[in-house]
């Protein structure tokens, strides 16, 4: 985008072909305007970057805009801490621009308390809402009410094949998981038994792990990997101590090669069990820049992580509604974000860049 100097409002009007009293309206929202013209006038500011006085519009209006964010309860997993620090981070963007935002968390493991919070986020009578829909089933039901009422909504981390979000920020979560068996494969020198590991989630409900799992798969039966035997294992609502019982008669009993974890707390959970045992032949591919994943890649013990930076994702979909709701900016349809694979070699360069 090229960015002009000392470009001025009848300048846009020119460009666009209207005249000035309707960039006035575009700008200050007030009016009647065709989407003829409405787009004319958008294409020119994007064009010449023009970056009109926001606080004047927007303080100057009588509408204040209300934002729901529903997402897990941070203290339960620091993958979602990570997203409600990217809240607080928008929080603090858009708070002087008329805009409340308001989160709304619902319990990881309890889809009964993703029901009873999304009923609260309706009674509140949102004008947009962001939203990380781990509970499938129940998030559909969400969308219907949404929809119903005409609230325009963000989905953040899972997309939803039935939803109809204005925008999907997130990854490709079935590539993710080509992506992460890839790297096994490299760490393997020889053929053998590799467990995927889906901890603290249920894969049944989870559109975001199953998709992580058929990728993973389908990357060694495409490429022919017939040597190598996937197993697939949940841990639900397991105590700490049982998971590491459990998991280390997994790897003796089923000779474990390598394992790759679809969530990132159970990355270090894993990691916190083979080096406690010693064990140093075992690869081990997870997800995302957790402070304890970050430790292990340090140790060795976790080979690779793939980040999928929860926190930008979130704030990004709050400015994404602010836009829309603000500004009548139609944001993309699906982002996704690179697929960044983190060794030890370059996770320090990574963390320095400041772009996590």
């Amino acid at each position: 985008m090229t960015e002009y100097k000392n470009i001025r409002i009848k300048d846009i009007a020119q460009m666009a072909g209207v005249s000035v009293a309707t960039v006035d309206r575009v700008l200050h929202k007030r009016g009647k305007i065709s989407e003829k013209a409405f787009q004319k006038v958008m294409e020119a500011l994007e064009k010449t970057g023009y970056k009109p006085n926001l606080m004047a519009s927007t303080l100057g209006a009588k509408k204040k805009y209300k934002i729901a964010a529903l997402v897990p309860n941070p203290l339960q997993d620091d993958y979602w801490n990570q997203s409600a620090s990217g809240i607080l981070n928008a929080i603090s963007e858009w708070e002087q621009y008329n805009v409340q935002i308001e989160t709304f968390y619902f319990n990881l493991y309890d889809r009964t308390s993703f029901i009873a919070m999304s009923r609260k986020v309706l009674s509140q009578r949102p004008d947009g809402v962001l939203l990380a829909p781990i509970f499938h089933q129940e998030a559909n039901e969400f969308f219907d009410e949404l929809k119903a009422s005409s609230i325009p909504y963000v989905l953040f981390n899972t997309n939803i094949p039935n939803a109809t979000p204005i925008s999907f920020i997130g990854q490709d979560l079935y590539q993710s998981g080509r992506v992460g068996a890839e790297m096994l494969h490299t760490k393997l020198s020889e053929p053998g038994n590799i467990a995927v590991l889906h901890v603290y989630e249920a894969i049944q409900n989870g559109v975001h792990l199953s998709e992580k799992e058929k990728g993973f798969r389908d990357f060694f039966r495409d490429n022919r990997l017939d040597d190598f035997t996937i197993l697939s294992y949940e841990f639900e609502n397991t105590h700490e101590s049982e998971f590491s019982r459990e998991l280390m008669t997994i790897i003796t009993r089923d000779k474990l090669k390598g394992i790759f974890v679809s969530t990132s707390k159970g990355a270090y959970l894993t990691a916190s069990v083979i080096d406690q045992a010693g064990i140093k032949d075992i690869a081990l591919v997870g997800y995302d820049l957790l402070k304890n994943n970050i430790h292990y890649v340090y140790d060795r013990v976790i080979n690779y992580l793939i980040n999928q930076n929860p926190r930008k994702q979130a704030f990004l979909g709050i400015s994404y509604l602010v836009n829309y709701l603000l500004f009548r900016k139609v944001p993309p349809a699906n982002v996704l974000f690179p697929l960044e694979v983190i060794s030890r070699e370059n996770i320090k360069s990574y963390l320095n860049s400041g772009l996590n």
